[in-house]
């Protein structure tokens, strides 16, 4: 928790900063700053070039900043430097203890098998109650940091009963090529990227286990002030949500540059993927209160929270 505090408040000091460089060169313009990821919905929205243009009658320009995970990006947009952006599960828990002044606005149906715990091809862990004792890398306070929690649970063990090594994606991926960890948890397309580089097998994905749902947010005082052109946002990320769902190899060979990985690496991704962007409702806030519940339970969480506090309101 230490550790995870001083990164928090360096997060704060340098995106304190981006932020008032970002408000300073816009001046009083009207833009919409949006945070994405290398991967994933919003990024596809970017590449095709229709948001801007949906936009521009409203008088609104856009700004895209990459981000190497959700918590970064919801801390951005914490401190002012984005306006809207997308993360998976558990960052909105850790960033809401935070008082992060962000808004739930939609989220993507069920996608478990876009995450998965993975061991190197020869290794012999079969099962998941095989790591206990092991050292298991891991993303803290990303999506697949509950994964592993409901994972152990349902094999019988405690989450203590692993030795977490919590390491960014690259990092991870180096100590899972190394043998210097015994299992990676990790989401798409880094899962489908291992298992096509290094052969690594699949102990368990979310499947029976988790949602996995990407939701999208945006900071409260933004929603409030724009509350037109955040719908223009996420009526043009359904259409390039839906346009990708019937072009997934297409989409793929469109992404391999930018992401960096083989099209058909890719195209596995975007079929574990879900399709159809759904207005924010009781029952998925009810499924994050589960998860902040349980993160708090373990000592992760540094405080109790109420999730339907951060739930956009009819007519906002």
């Amino acid at each position: 928790m230490r550790l995870f505090k001083r990164w928090i408040a360096v997060a704060v000091l340098s995106l304190s900063a981006v932020a008032a460089t970002v408000g300073a060169s816009h001046g009083q313009d009207k833009v919409v700053r949006i945070g994405y990821q290398k991967y994933g919905k919003l990024v596809l929205l970017k590449g095709r070039g229709t948001l801007e243009d949906k936009l521009k009658p409203l008088g609104y320009s856009v700004t895209w900043t990459e981000f190497p995970s959700g918590p970064p990006l919801l801390e951005a947009l914490n401190v002012g430097a984005i306006d809207f952006g997308i993360a998976g599960e558990t960052p909105p828990i850790f960033a809401q203890a935070a008082g992060a002044p962000l808004v739930y606005l939609a989220y993507d149906p069920p996608a478990p098998q876009g995450e998965a715990i993975l061991v190197p091809k020869d290794s012999p862990l079969k099962s998941v109650a095989d790591l206990r004792g092991k050292k298991v890398a891991l993303n803290k306070g990303s999506n697949v940091h509950y994964l592993l929690v409901r994972a152990l649970e349902q094999a019988g063990l405690k989450y203590m009963d692993t030795q977490p090594v919590f390491l960014a994606p690259s990092d991870a991926l180096a100590a899972f090529t190394r043998g210097s960890v015994d299992a990676w948890v990790i989401w798409d397309p880094y899962e489908a990227a291992a298992e096509a580089s290094t052969g690594a097998r699949i102990l368990t994905d979310g499947t029976g286990l988790v949602a996995n749902h990407q939701f999208y947010f945006s900071s409260r005082k933004f929603l409030n002030e724009n509350a037109k052109a955040v719908d223009v946002v996420l009526d043009a990320l359904n259409e390039a949500d839906d346009w990708t769902r019937k072009n997934i190899e297409a989409v793929a060979e469109q992404l391999s540059p930018s992401v960096g990985l083989p099209a058909a690496v890719l195209a596995v991704s975007l079929k574990r993927e879900s399709y159809g962007i759904l207005p924010i409702n009781n029952e998925v806030i009810a499924s994050q209160q589960r998860i902040a519940d349980t993160f708090h339970a373990l000592g992760l969480l540094p405080k109790p929270i109420t999730v339907s506090d951060l739930q956009r309101k009819s007519g906002s």
